[in-house]
């Protein structure tokens, strides 16, 4: 089991070396109050919740979050993951919701069950804890989640990425907001060095868990801890057998590496802020979940223009990676060629139509139909939400319309209550009962015999617009 301290031992100085650095001040709550209100979005008695993992990070995070919501009105929750890998964990999980408990923080334990991976571990652990953490948020209506992401863990974002050869936009390491669907991840602390946390717990003489995790040589950020730990403590030396992947350059500090990552954060919000731009103009994106482009706009702005088309294509395409750019510069290419024709890519179709283009989904790439009983709900296509009503008599499924629904149908005209181009009947989302088709919603067609239908609301995983990369 991890050991638990409430303060770090000091180490002797070094009367030959240089002297000792001064010991961390402990981050105030007017300091925390600040990086709150730069980020803003809160309502008047909110309520937070907060990934509490038992360590220094997120045990001051907790703490924090809980004296600033009481100073209003309201509540933060600390939610902690057992997430089952190792004998001690639930234990732990049951230690951190304690220290919770004790200071009239309200807990909640959140057990990821079932059989875990033989491979990618670090990976699926990190995609079953945000899906807990965000399934608790929904459930409660919660629409913040803080989690306890500090400058050192910036630091080594920017590191990995760096060696890795990530692109620019990767190089401005964690947005201090992420936005999802229902719920938006909030990281105050990314300006803060962890010695304040741990100085922070030191003087509230709160104990924490050390993970014996952050110093296992076999994962990339621990290597990388021990690397700076070593640059910073000449004296020390891993542990045997340790291979230590390289740090940051010559003459590269804290203060320096933040600076850099500032800096391509800054280009990276100008750079959004333009594409936002670009996409007001020249896209139109429709409930039915397609989209209209204006090909000249997107053609002329260049690269800019290839970022709106890898935009419009997550939208629409419900992909959850970035294309590749050198098929964006063969598409904008393309859709400025003339004759224009139509073109895939990400899983969506571009079609010219009426001197624009339209973005359908590709009809091979949508999802299979999604089975709702009366009283549940679900996402067809990760682009459709869908609930049926607990009154439904019998259940239906949501999928796409196909050819031969499309053909089916009578001839609908064009008109106010029908705008749609008949090119996109077929990747429409549809609803069928045991007799068949029942109901195109966006067409406004049902059969005679409908009598409880399914709630459909296009809610692409990805927005249009983004919320924007934002620092702190």
């Amino acid at each position: 089991m991890p050991s638990t301290s409430a303060s770090a031992a000091a180490e002797p100085a070094d009367e030959t070396g240089p002297p000792p650095p001064r010991p961390a001040a402990p981050l105030s709550l007017a300091e925390f109050d600040a990086a709150l209100a730069a980020l803003g979005g809160f309502e008047p008695e909110p309520l937070l919740a907060v990934g509490v993992s038992g360590g220094p990070d997120s045990v001051a995070l907790a703490i924090l979050a809980d004296r600033w919501a009481r100073a209003r009105g309201g509540v933060a929750w600390g939610l902690v993951v057992d997430h089952g890998l190792r004998p001690d964990s639930t234990a732990e999980a049951e230690i951190a919701a304690g220290w919770l408990a004790a200071r009239g923080i309200p807990p909640a334990v959140l057990c990821w069950t079932g059989a875990k991976p033989l491979s990618g571990i670090q990976e699926a652990a990190r995609a079953a804890r945000y899906r807990l953490l965000a399934g608790w948020c929904a459930a409660r209506g919660c629409l913040h989640l803080l989690l306890a992401h500090h400058r050192d863990d910036q630091t080594e974002t920017y590191l990995i990425r760096r060696r890795a050869g990530s692109g620019v936009d990767g190089l401005a390491a964690m947005p201090a907001i992420r936005e999802l669907p229902q719920l938006r991840i909030v990281r105050p602390l990314l300006g803060v060095p962890k010695a304040r946390l741990i100085a922070f717990l030191e003087a509230e003489n709160q104990p924490y868990v050390e993970d014996p995790g952050n110093r296992n040589p076999v994962f990339e950020r621990a290597r990388l801890r021990i690397a700076q730990a070593a640059a910073v403590h000449p004296g020390s030396r891993p542990k045997s057998g340790a291979r230590v992947a390289s740090g940051s350059g010559p003459g590269e500090g804290q203060p320096q590496l933040a600076c850099h990552i500032l800096a391509h954060a800054t280009a990276r919000m100008a750079r959004e802020q333009a594409l936002a731009a670009l996409l007001a103009r020249a896209a139109a994106l429709h409930p039915a979940g397609f989209a209209v482009l204006d090909a000249a706009l997107l053609v002329a702005a260049g690269e800019l223009g290839e970022r709106a088309l890898d935009r419009v294509a997550a939208v629409i395409g419900g992909a959850g990676y970035p294309l590749r750019r050198q098929r964006l510069a063969r598409l904008r290419e393309a859709l400025g060629a003339a004759p224009l024709r139509g073109r895939t890519l990400g899983g969506c179709r571009f079609v010219p139509w009426r001197g624009r283009v339209l973005v359908l989904r590709e009809p091979a790439r949508a999802a299979a139909p999604l089975e709702l009983a009366p009283g549940s709900a679900g996402v067809w296509d990760n682009r459709f939400a869908a609930a049926l009503a607990a009154a439904a008599s019998v259940a239906v499924q949501i999928g796409a319309l196909g050819d031969a629904g499309a053909a089916a149908l009578p001839r609908l005209p064009a008109t106010a209550d029908n705008p749609l181009p008949r090119l996109v009947y077929a990747v429409l989302p549809a609803v069928w009962d045991n007799s068949g088709l029942l109901a195109v919603p966006h067409l406004s067609w049902r059969r005679t015999t409908a009598a409880c239908l399914p709630d459909v609301a296009f809610r692409p995983a990805v927005s249009l617009m983004g919320t924007g990369f934002t620092v702190v």
